[in-house]
């Protein structure tokens, strides 16, 4: 079942149920697909690397959101921000650990046998690929340095 398709349904199941902040939020959702789908080059349908795109932006647009309200003691906001957050971060595929991140950049660096900070492009090449909406790409990015500067 694609995205669009669990969204349509969620969004029937918080209707039913009165559930109106969830019902908010999966309509964001829902919208920023349709946008996606009918902008110049879209398609009729997403893959679902576009997905992920498109769950990771509202996902980083609500965290911002919920930081501002916080510093101007919004409470009421913030907590809205913060419940959409949750919502939309459960369609997200589960984030890999630090230690399951360390051990695959490892062979990364293994297989391509880098050895020092020059490499960190090529490094930085495979591992975007490999860990395509499992891992933040700060994260990947921090630990290819700090692994690549103690060889």
């Amino acid at each position: 079942m694609s995205l669009e398709q669990r969204i349509n349904e969620d969004i029937k199941a918080a209707m039913l149920a009165r559930e109106s902040q969830k019902l908010n939020a999966l309509r964001a959702v829902k919208s920023a697909i349709l946008l996606a789908k009918t902008q110049k080059g879209g398609g009729s349908e997403l893959n679902e690397e576009a997905e992920i795109k498109i769950l990771k932006q509202l996902v980083k647009q609500r965290q911002d959101s919920a930081e501002m309200y916080q510093q101007q003691n919004r409470q009421d906001l913030y907590e809205e921000e913060r419940f959409q957050l949750e919502i939309i971060q459960a369609y997200l595929p589960q984030m890999l650990s630090e230690e399951e991140i360390e051990k695959v950049v490892r062979q990364i660096i293994a297989d391509t046998g880098s050895s020092s900070m020059k490499d960190m492009g090529k490094v930085m090449g495979m591992a975007s690929k490999t860990f395509a909406g499992k891992a933040d790409n700060k994260v990947v990015s921090d630990m290819v340095k700090r692994l690549l500067s103690q060889q």
